[in-house]
């Protein structure tokens, strides 16, 4: 943790502004704006906004991979502006927190899906 001490004496943590957001569902998401200690790591951030309560399969799969430090492609539910972190990254000012969902399927069966579609309706 990044402390200091003042002209007075008194300890002085440096606090950082980071921002979470998590698409629970395509209808429901969650956006947050917090203030962490530097030195934080990403772990600490989700239990101190009060995710890890608030979204238990979080909280449970973050148990699982605590000790993961290189994150897997397909099991990996967190990261930073689009990059998979470990637990133990430690955010820098402005960092965008996100969590993952699981996909119900694959996106590009989807997208052939959704065109297949089109084509039996304009015909």
């Amino acid at each position: 943790m990044d402390t200091r001490v003042n002209r007075l004496g008194d300890t002085v943590v440096k606090l950082i502004t980071v921002y979470l957001a998590y698409a629970e569902s395509a209808e429901r998401q969650h956006y947050l704006t917090l203030q962490v200690a530097a030195g934080t790591n990403l772990y600490e951030a989700l239990a101190q906004a009060g995710w890890l309560t608030q979204f238990p399969e979080l909280a449970n799969w973050c148990e699982q991979v605590a000790h993961i430090n290189t994150p897997t492609a397909k099991l990996w539910h967190v990261g930073i502006y689009a990059q998979k972190q470990p637990l133990s990254y430690q955010l820098q000012p402005l960092d965008r927190i996100e969590v993952y969902r699981s996909l119900s399927a694959d996106p590009m069966s989807q997208r052939k899906s959704k065109s297949k579609q089109k084509i039996k309706y304009n015909q």
